[in-house]
């Protein structure tokens, strides 16, 4: 799946990121805080059980309930 990568800093240095289907907005519910484009037209498995770069569990899963997927604040990333 071709998906576009927001990251968002947090507290100590961490940080969140944002996956969305390719072309699609950012959903209404997560546009209330600073995303910044980290990478556009990424190619991810989205069958993968976690995206460990991103902090990621069940990418799939999360994109076809919610349209998107976001890292757990326990998986935050340096």
């Amino acid at each position: 799946m071709r998906v576009d990568i927001y990251r968002r800093t947090e507290a100590e240095g961490k940080f969140s990121h944002l996956v969305v289907p390719e072309g699609r907005p950012i959903p209404q519910e997560a546009i209330n805080t600073d995303w910044e484009t980290e990478m556009s037209g990424q190619e991810l498995d989205e069958s993968a059980a976690h995206w460990d770069d991103f902090g990621i569990a069940e990418p799939g899963r999360q994109i076809s309930e919610k349209g998107y997927a976001i890292t757990s604040v326990k998986e935050q990333t340096d």
